[in-house]
């Protein structure tokens, strides 16, 4: 079973997350920030991480570096899941090593066609 990280410090967003990844048949894990997330993949590295930018305590963003930068065996799969939809942010994401994006508010089809991009579904 595959597994994903879910990175967002709403507990709404998690929520509704987990709901369609697990009909998806994936293993969930959440982490409200940044830190929190990379404890979690320091623990157990997930196949995909689901991330918000906008976060307390340690940004999406600065996540991302972190975990990119880390001498770890295997690398996840990044689908970067925000409301920032600028062509900079997105620019920025890809560039820091983001995978996919996809745009908050999200359905399913919208999250399964991101994770079959990215080889994960």
């Amino acid at each position: 079973m595959k597994s994903c990280l879910i990175v967002d410090d709403s507990k709404v967003i998690r929520k509704v997350a987990r709901h369609i990844l697990e009909t998806l048949q994936f293993e969930v894990e959440e982490a409200g920030d940044g830190q929190e997330a990379l404890s979690r993949c320091e623990a157990k590295m997930p196949d995909v991480v689901l991330l918000d930018w906008n976060m307390p305590v340690m940004s999406g963003m600065e996540f991302l570096r972190a975990l990119r930068g880390a001498s770890v065996p295997s690398q996840p799969k990044v689908v970067f899941c925000t409301t920032e939809n600028d062509i900079a942010h997105i620019r920025a994401a890809i560039e820091a090593g983001a995978d996919e994006y996809v745009m908050k508010p999200f359905d399913r089809d919208t999250l399964q066609s991101k994770l079959q991009i990215v080889g994960v579904a």
